[in-house]
């Protein structure tokens, strides 16, 4: 999609917030009495996103396959922050009929009967590596490769996206997400998050399965961006970069060693700054190593060893991607507006009959 000379304002129509400053730390205070479902939030980024949001007053809901991790952290978090509304539901979220069960009973749990954020959070890496190393498939019934890490960053991630869609339009008490809103007035929200990574830009050696897998969260963050504004719900992105947490495998460790990675707490500041304000809409994060930088003359971040620099790890990403789109799209979107002028409502009526014909001729056939 492209803005063709501010004519076809996509951003606009898709109600995209504009780019993102970073004015100093998050106010969590607006996170009060929110209730927030959080997939995989017995560990890593989950469980400090649990630990935070909880202890600025929200009531969280966090679904994990651990059930004594999970377990414990609830029971921590309520002792520490003195917050009673924390409660840990066992989830796999490969498993439909189990993540339908995390969002109806979060709907029992929630205060005032639903749920104003999703975060789908859990995620697993590759630890078989067997798409890149077959083995016996010469042998008569040859065994298919381990797709865990697909079922679970991919297929578990779609899972939660449906039904966030389903129960975020129907939080009682909401309105339509939109970056004009006046967060004061809000008491309650729409937003879903998804956790993407640095892999859903860059190749990842070794993981392709893992890559695959964020690669197409990226996707479905992009498409949703440009469509889930008709449910009223706001959907951002959060892409960490290498963090020390549990998913962070032996290998990979072994292979970072001596170079710089990201930190969790950064990843949690990142989800914050979108779950603590309802006015952000359409936008995404890239969390990596804390690095010292200054602008040079273009406006562009360049690393420096001066005192005047400053420590920045969280990075905006297809910040204009509605704007700047390659040639191709730009050229094909301007054809497509300019035959749909030219069809007007005719040749709208046209296509609807012919739509209407297909369907008839298809129950006709019984299919």
């Amino acid at each position: 999609m492209a803005n063709i000379k501010g004519k076809y304002p996509i951003v606009a129509q898709v109600g995209q917030s504009p780019p993102l400053e970073f004015p100093g730390s998050v106010d969590d205070s607006w996170l009060k009495n929110k209730v927030i479902v959080i997939t995989g939030g017995a560990s890593g980024f989950g469980e400090g996103w649990v630990r935070r949001w909880a202890a600025a007053g929200a009531c969280i809901i966090l679904g994990d396959i651990n059930v004594p991790r999970g377990n414990k952290l609830a029971e921590q978090v309520r002792e520490e922050t003195g917050n009673e509304n924390v409660h840990f539901l066992h989830c796999d979220v490969t498993n439909w009929p189990s993540q339908v069960e995390l969002f109806k009973e979060a709907i029992r749990i929630s205060p005032h009967g639903g749920i104003d954020a999703v975060v789908a959070n859990a995620g697993i890496a590759d630890s078989k590596l067997e798409l890149e190393n077959p083995k016996n498939l010469d042998a008569e019934a040859p065994p298919p490769p381990n797709l865990d890490c697909l079922n679970v960053d991919l297929i578990g991630v779609i899972y939660t996206t449906h039904l966030a869609i389903f129960y975020l339009q129907r939080n009682p008490g909401s309105s339509p997400a939109s970056h004009t809103t006046d967060p004061t007035q809000m008491l309650r929200d729409r937003h879903l998050l998804l956790i993407g990574s640095a892999a859903s830009f860059s190749p990842i050696p070794y993981q392709a399965l893992y890559g695959a897998s964020k690669h197409a969260v990226m996707g479905l963050y992009r498409c949703l961006r440009s469509s889930i504004f008709v449910h009223g719900i706001r959907i951002n992105l959060v892409c960490p970069y290498f963090v020390d947490t549990p998913i962070l495998t032996t290998s990979a460790r072994a292979i970072l060693a001596g170079a710089t990675i990201g930190t969790t707490e950064d990843v949690v500041e990142a989800g914050s700054r979108f779950m603590a304000d309802p006015r952000i809409v359409g936008r995404a994060l890239s969390v990596g190593p804390k690095l010292i930088v200054e602008e040079d003359e273009s406006g562009e971040y360049v690393l420096t060893q001066k005192k005047e620099g400053v420590p920045k790890a969280i990075w905006e990403i297809y910040a204009m991607d509605f704007e700047d789109t390659d040639v191709y799209q730009r050229r094909l979107v301007a054809i497509l507006n300019r035959a749909l002028e030219f069809r007007g409502w005719i040749g709208w009526g046209s296509d609807m009959m012919g739509a209407m014909r297909y369907r008839v001729n298809g129950l006709w056939r019984g299919s």
